[in-house]
């Protein structure tokens, strides 16, 4: 994708920074058996299955570069990679040992080929390229290769989200992995990570860690969009002998633009939904001596009733355990918002509290009913900056900072008017190519 890398049909590409590419046992078998793949291009050079006789043969010629012809071992996840020459349309076909045909998709750059899911294992696979020129004559390039036995080691890949969710505005996309990525295979799993967004908005992804990888668009989620993210591991080569378990497609649903605001200067929560006021709250904030985050969080988990029990850490001088309602959680450090009965008489006008949006009962209630999982809020002027990694602060970074994160270099979209197509990739792309 253009605005976030993530390029969905370039995973048989060569890798950035010169690493020797992934598909190792195919290239292996390239440098032996290049000669095995048919092409074709110019007067004196036709394809095996051009029957033109002494007609001329075909302007056009290809060339398929991976997987090369008999290759053996080929990762589950490959590409199909070609070049061509005086194409003026190109198509890619694939089909098992069967007859039967995979599906997959062409790289807007008309270089690559991806299959819609990983190959089985132990599969004798055969790819052609068809290359057309202006005359009308199609070249053809044809590879048979066999894809690797079932690797031993392999990597779950899991996603915080489930089918037909609805969360709010602010919720990034959250996928994990069971193993470590090395830093110099995480290109190459983020091409294969996509996002398609109804209606098209900009995003990227931004590792979190070397096992959790998150995506944001640039700007809150547009209302009610509907949000595909695809990450098409299966099989991947993903360092030390390891490989992706399986691919994971997720749908999603995002909900109305539910935004809280939370000002110290005035001890108010203004709410908007959909852009428009709907409600203002009192609140009272952390006292001096433990003081809420200023920062844009992102409720994380809400709990009807829970018990907060800080003795332990506290100790049992500072410490307390209180039966706590309508609790949404902000921060792993443990700033909540939630129904606080007994600063009521404080709410508007001083802090009380150990960190938290204390807010009364009939609000707390009220929040609670409306809230869902990944709307945002944002608490200005208090003594404490949010620390970015203490809860969902992928918003509590600007754009510029977010997409240093990413493991494939950044390209914003074009712009209107502008006559590049967007690519194929791109997560804000509809609809999905």
């Amino acid at each position: 994708m253009r605005a976030s890398q993530e390029e969905l049909i370039r995973g048989g590409t060569a890798r950035r920074g010169g690493r020797r590419r992934v598909f190792a046992a195919a290239v292996l078998a390239a440098a032996m058996a290049l000669t095995g793949c048919t092409g074709s291009g110019g007067d004196d050079d036709k394809p095996s299955s051009w029957q033109g006789g002494g007609e001329k043969g075909p302007k056009a010629a290809a060339t398929i570069t991976e997987p090369a012809a008999d290759a053996k071992d080929v990762p589950a996840s490959t590409a199909v990679t070609f070049t061509t020459k005086e194409a003026e349309e190109t198509t890619v076909e694939l089909k098992d040992s069967a007859g039967k045909v995979v599906e997959g998709q062409l790289a807007e750059d008309g270089k690559s080929w991806l299959p819609d899911g990983a190959l089985a294992y132990g599969e004798t696979y055969t790819a052609t390229v068809t290359a057309t020129g202006d005359d009308g004559k199609p070249a053809t390039a044809t590879s048979t290769f066999t894809t690797m036995a079932k690797p031993g080691k392999q990597i779950r890949v899991t996603s915080f989200l489930g089918d037909n969710q609805v969360v709010g505005v602010a919720m990034p996309l959250i996928v994990k992995f069971g193993r470590a990525i090395p830093e110099d295979y995480r290109d190459d799993l983020q091409r294969r990570m996509t996002v398609t967004a109804k209606p098209a908005q900009e995003g990227i992804w931004h590792w979190v860690s070397p096992t959790e990888v998150r995506y944001r668009p640039k700007e809150f989620w547009k209302a009610n969009s509907t949000v595909t993210y695809k990450v098409q591991a299966g099989g991947l080569p993903l360092g030390d002998g390891w490989y992706g378990r399986s691919d994971l497609t997720v749908d999603i649903k995002i909900g109305p633009s539910f935004v809280m605001t939370v000002d110290n200067r005035t001890k108010k929560m203004t709410v908007t939904r959909d852009g428009q006021v709907i409600k203002t709250i009192l609140v009272s904030l952390g006292k001096k001596t433990t003081p809420s985050s200023s920062g844009t969080m992102v409720v994380i988990e809400k709990l009807r009733h829970t018990v907060f029990d800080t003795m332990e850490e506290l100790g049992p001088e500072e410490g307390y355990r209180t039966e706590i309602d309508y609790a949404q959680r902000l921060t792993w450090g443990g700033e909540f918002i939630h129904a606080a009965p007994w600063s009521e008489g404080v709410q508007g006008r001083t802090n009380v509290s150990h960190g938290c949006v204390n807010v009364s009962m009939k609000d707390g209630n009220w929040l609670f009913a409306n809230t869902r999982i990944g709307d945002p809020i944002t608490v200005k002027g208090t003594e404490r900056k949010l620390q970015n990694g203490n809860g969902w602060t992928d918003w509590n970074m600007s754009w510029d900072e977010y997409v240093k994160g990413s493991a494939v270099p950044y390209e914003p979209p074009a712009e209107p008017g502008d006559d590049t197509s967007p690519s194929a990739d791109e997560p804000s792309v509809e609809p999905t190519p």
